[in-house]
């Protein structure tokens, strides 16, 4: 059975600071992120199924990535945990701002590896994660991909 591989791009806006960093990215600021993930299986043979033809229903992916990424991200700020950032996290909490603290430097590379996670936990069994690109700005991305890991 051939395999085949099926993306699906999203976007969404958030912010971040990268404590102890010796540029810009030091201050708060945002952006507007795309997400593609894309995901390897073969196509449903069962001509009975509703899902005929199709690896998996891009809406079912859609429901996936949505809940665990887009839903969760868009328009937090996101900060480590393990940096003094987090007062500045509490009192934006405070104020009821959605700020998202994890235990990484919210990095577009240390992000795509945490996504990776999220959406490979909650695809179906015959679907499998192969890759991830999450593009910061135009012309800035960074890539996740399952046969590096």
């Amino acid at each position: 059975m051939s395999k085949i591989r099926i993306t699906k791009q999203f976007t969404f806006e958030a912010g971040h600071a990268l404590y102890g960093y010796d540029g810009k990215c030091k201050n708060v600021h945002g952006h507007s992120y795309k997400l593609n993930v894309t995901v390897i299986g073969s196509p449903i043979s069962d001509s009975s199924n509703v899902k005929y033809g199709m690896v998996i229903d891009f809406g079912d992916l859609k429901k996936i990535v949505k809940e665990e990424i887009v839903d969760r991200f868009d328009h937090a700020t996101v900060f480590n945990q393990n940096t003094p950032h987090v007062e500045l996290a509490m009192e934006l909490q405070n104020r009821g701002h959605n700020v998202i603290l994890v235990d990484y430097q919210p990095t577009s590379e240390e992000m795509v590896i945490d996504f990776a996670g999220k959406i490979a936990a909650r695809l179906p069994e015959n679907i499998t994660l192969h890759s991830l690109k999450l593009q910061e700005t135009d012309t800035s991305f960074a890539e996740w991909f399952a046969s590096d890991n």
